[in-house]
């Protein structure tokens, strides 16, 4: 590992936060620990932390000694002086006095003595970093690091390889006793550069800011050369795969549905997971080796992890694409097996606990797929990619542990107590989940407006989404904003039609909801209209539905969550006008389509339903054609878009709010939903 430590941006950087008022030493200490957090071999998302003591005003304008450390909420990788809430040292240092300290007093003591009363909490660690009298400390969870404390003899191997330039700290929970035992092994000789934590990480001292960052990067460079003396052996003997390992596509929807449970509130709802892959040489050699049972079973790498990914991931067998009906069965056994294992862990744990715990979701957050790779899993694609991310530094941990002799984590009492600390759970959040949390919608006509409406609802309701246009351009623009997945597809093409929920599939993990909304109007007198238009219209307003819900049903399926097709129909379909035949009829067509699918896939749990909606600003009622219907009726184009029995003007997010509704319906299908203002011709019986 290299110093990226440089002179020039360290300068710039302090001289541009001077302008705002920053003291050079907090500002040089937001550099290092950028440094530090851009680097995921030394922290991932949001772990490890930084302080520097400082002398500054409060708001009285007195000069006070504080602390400066990392708040509850940043992250090292982009952190701003805000993210180091400034504290009062004096009264965090009588706190040693104490005997013992509740974390929730803990808590409150830090946030009684910050400076600015609406800044974040400090960090967890708050106390260690003013325990030790040195002016800049880092807190790193360093793989090369961890890869040796996560040893039977590890304290052994870090005496050898720092040579008394660390202190040696055995692990004790974070918190206010950890902040005392790391004080006093200091004292035994103030001289050390850090502290090396057992199962836990590394801290690094220094006089300056240059000086603390560039002792991390030294001592992670010795871990790393300790681990390399060992050689380039192979580590892990691979296992015997199928001939044919079946796709990310087709194993995915069925993990998906192995790792849901049904919400106990509400009759057809689940609690699902969305997916995040990932693949490697070093991820395959890992998950193809012939002892994964035994090395990716014993514990996270560092206790900090625990609340991203559970203390195991969920152990799959090899897909086989000859036999995907036995891989069906049998990853549901595995993920069966999983939730009751975890939910025994919990009861034998909770059981010494006073007052008891509530339980989390039994459900698994990393999955290993040997002969594909890693999934990992979250109510959204951002704790998904977190759950990845950590897994694979995982795996890395784990294979130079491997190497070096052993890997060995923490026992489950104590991972128990991490998981459930109350500290920690505040860094995953409460706010209350959205309705469609969990699920992935995909959406096609994306790019029009109502398409564009629905993705903004879908996204606002909790969704995941996967937006499909013909229009690349247009439709991966849309994408950007939401934060979706953008996919360009013809959807009167079968063969791209596959290859876009195969992509979703791969992508996110499933499909829960279907918006079938691309569509086009062709006009002619029916009695004079050339064969090929009807065929045109036929294959866009009616093929291109069929192509999507077969598809998305195959997805359903193979999930057992069951699932919502929803299609854009039109008052065409129940109220033909004039010169609208080669649009009309094929949309009829469609509507009879919803009611088909709802007959036959009922029993699967897959709800089919319609929105009819008319005299829409979008792709199919463009301003010339409302212009020129307007002028023809000798009215305004407002009174024209407002000509319904409520006098309203119908919208996309009208149209979109329909959508929603249905998607969250869980005990209705067959039906059709009218957005139109009121027409009594276009009314169904």
């Amino acid at each position: 590992m290299k110093s990226r430590w440089n002179d020039d941006e360290a300068e710039a950087l302090a001289a541009r936060y001077a302008q705002q008022g920053v003291d050079r030493d907090l500002a040089l200490r937001v550099y290092s620990s950028r440094l530090l957090g851009q680097d995921p071999r030394l922290v991932l998302h949001g772990g490890g932390n930084t302080s520097v003591k400082l002398r500054l005003r409060d708001l009285l304008g007195d000069e006070v000694d504080v602390l400066c450390v990392k708040g509850s909420g940043w992250d090292m990788a982009n952190i701003e002086p805000a993210g180091l809430p400034a504290v009062r040292l004096a009264p965090l240092l009588k706190l040693r006095a104490l005997n013992h300290l509740a974390d929730d007093d803990m808590v409150r003591v830090q946030r009684a003595n910050l400076l600015d009363p609406g800044a974040p909490n400090p960090s967890v660690e708050t106390l260690l970093h003013a325990f030790l009298p040195v002016r800049f400390v880092d807190h790193t969870h360093a793989n090369a690091v961890l890869s040796l404390v996560d040893q039977p003899d590890g304290e052994k191997i870090c005496r050898e390889v720092y040579d008394g330039r660390f202190g040696i700290v055995p692990y004790v929970m974070p918190g206010f006793d950890l902040a005392k035992k790391a004080a006093r092994v200091f004292e035994i000789d103030p001289r050390v550069e850090g502290l090396i934590l057992m199962k836990h990480g590394i801290f690094t001292f220094g006089a300056d800011a240059r000086e603390a960052y560039e002792r991390m990067i030294a001592a992670v460079s010795a871990a790393e050369a300790r681990i390399q003396k060992k050689g380039t052996r192979r580590v892990f003997p691979a296992i015997t795969l199928p001939q044919r390992v079946a796709t990310i596509a087709d194993v995915a929807p069925i993990l998906r549905g192995a790792c849901a449970v049904k919400d106990e509130r509400i009759e057809g709802a689940y609690r699902r997971l969305i997916l995040e892959f990932r693949s490697s040489p070093a991820i395959l050699a890992y998950v193809n080796g012939r002892e994964v049972m035994r090395y990716s079973q014993i514990g996270v790498v560092t206790p900090d992890h625990t609340i991203r990914t559970k203390n195991v991931p969920l152990l799959l067998p090899p897909p086989d694409t000859a036999n995907l009906t036995q891989f069906h069965k049998d990853a549901f056994a595995a993920a069966k097996g999983f939730i009751e294992r975890y939910r025994a862990y919990f009861a034998r744990n909770n059981a010494r606990c006073d007052p008891p715990k509530r339980a989390l979701d039994p459900l698994p957050r990393v999955a290993l797929a040997p002969g594909l790779g890693l999934f990992g899993m979250g109510r959204s694609r951002q704790e998904a990619n977190v759950a990845a991310d950590i897994a694979e530094n995982a795996i890395a941990v784990i294979t130079d542990a491997e190497a070096l002799g052993r890997f060995e984590a923490l026992s489950e009492a104590k991972l128990f107590e991490m998981e459930y600390w109350s500290l920690e759970q505040a860094k995953l959040g409460k706010a209350a989940e959205k309705p469609l949390a969990g699920q992935i919608a995909l959406i096609t006509g994306a790019a029009g407006a109502i398409g564009a409406a629905t993705a903004r609802a879908f996204r606002d309701a909790g969704a995941e989404l996967a937006l499909v246009d013909k229009d690349k351009k247009a439709v991966e623009a849309l994408a950007q904003s939401l934060g979706a997945l953008g996919l360009a597809c013809d959807v009167t093409d079968d063969g791209a039609v596959h290859a876009a929920f195969a992509e979703c599939c791969a992508a996110l993990g499933g499909v829960d909801v279907v918006v079938s909304n691309a569509g086009a109007a062709w006009q002619g007198a029916i009695g004079e209209l050339d064969d090929k238009i009807l065929r045109q219209s036929f294959e866009l307003n009616f093929f291109a539905h069929q192509r999507v819900a077969r598809a998305a049903v195959k997805v359903m399926r193979a999930q057992g969550l069951g699932g919502a097709l929803l299609f854009n129909v039109s008052k065409q379909a129940i109220n033909p006008g004039a010169d609208f035949g080669p649009y009309g009829l094929p949309k009829a067509a469609t509507l009879l389509l919803v009611r088909q699918y709802a007959l036959e896939y009922g029993k699967d749990g897959i709800r089919a339903n319609a929105v009819n909606a008319d005299r829409v600003r979008s792709g199919l009622l463009t301003k010339d054609m409302i212009a020129s219907r307007a002028m023809a009726r000798g009215v305004s184009e407002q009174d024209y878009m407002r000509g319904n029995l409520l006098g309203r003007e119908v919208t996309a997010a009208d149209v979109a709010a329909a959508f929603l509704y249905h998607a969250t319906a869980l005990k209705t299908t067959g039906d059709v939903t009218t957005v139109d203002g009121g027409n009594i011709a276009a009314a169904l019986r």
